[in-house]
């Protein structure tokens, strides 16, 4: 069986500074006499893991158990330190929606200039352009620079671009969380609509309710490492009332 996701020993780790620096010239000299010191964070470790093509696979843990390093590393964004990873097909990584917006050009223009970055034709984009405004119910303020936009406008925004043509594997990072319920439900119904078209999709959330409906299996990743994987209903309930006994303790 060819996987969509192949993850063989993955392993990450970051250097922290163990010491405070005040200002970038000490930090340069240090840097330069070899006199830094750094502690060694080990963010996840010997991860193996194979996605099945047109699987939902959903990723749950506590804050810095290694979610979003995990999906970054499937995304190509970073390189993992130790192991080796196969992507057999093309990825949409919805991770951190409009990072690479201008600020200063409006929503129109950032249409055009996050389609680019995100790898899409002009024409594709041209034709999507009022679907996009339209989905992020944006069409009146389309000529309004967005530095003048809320937090959850601009996330809006990212999410109609991000999801305009059908990836084979869609990677996503909390982004469902965005704006009120009744367009937090519109983004599930989106998400919904690319995995009945067979696109594989792995997900990071902290909604349990919302991966139990959406995802076929669930990596309960506990301080970098695998806890358990299995059925989404089985693991989540494993992972609720382990969090429930965490909390009484």
């Amino acid at each position: 069986m060819t996987y969509a996701v192949e993850l063989h020993e993955i392993g990450m780790k970051y250097n922290l500074s163990s010491e405070r620096i005040d200002s970038l010239k000490e930090y340069f000299l240090r840097l330069i006499k070899g006199t830094l010191l750094y502690d060694e964070f080990t963010a996840l470790s010997h991860i193996n893991l194979n996605v099945e093509r047109g699987e939902v696979l959903g990723i749950i843990g506590a804050n810095g158990s290694g979610k979003s390093t995990l999906l970054k590393l499937i995304s190509g964004i970073l390189k993992p330190a130790e192991g080796n990873r196969r992507i057999a097909g093309k990825i949409a990584p919805l991770i951190e929606l409009g990072a690479g917006f201008d600020f200063e050009l409006t929503a129109r223009e950032n249409i055009y200039l996050n389609g680019a970055i995100l790898g899409y034709d002009r024409e594709i984009v041209r034709k999507k352009e009022e679907e996009i405004l339209n989905f992020s119910e944006l069409e009146g303020f389309a000529d309004i620079p967005i530095k003048n936009f809320s937090s959850g406008m601009t996330a809006r925004l990212g999410f109609a671009i991000a999801t305009i043509v059908d990836p084979e594997i869609l990677v996503v990072d909390e982004i469902l969380s965005v704006g009120d319920l009744r367009f937090k439900e519109k983004c599930e119904f989106r998400i919904k609509e690319i995995m009945d078209r067979g696109t594989t999709v792995i997900l990071v959330s902290h909604d349990l309710p919302q991966v139990t409906r959406l995802c076929d299996r669930v990596l309960w990743l506990d301080k970098g490492k695998m806890k358990q994987i299995g059925k989404a209903e089985e693991i989540c309930e494993i992972y609720r009332n382990n969090q429930q006994k965490r909390g009484a303790a």
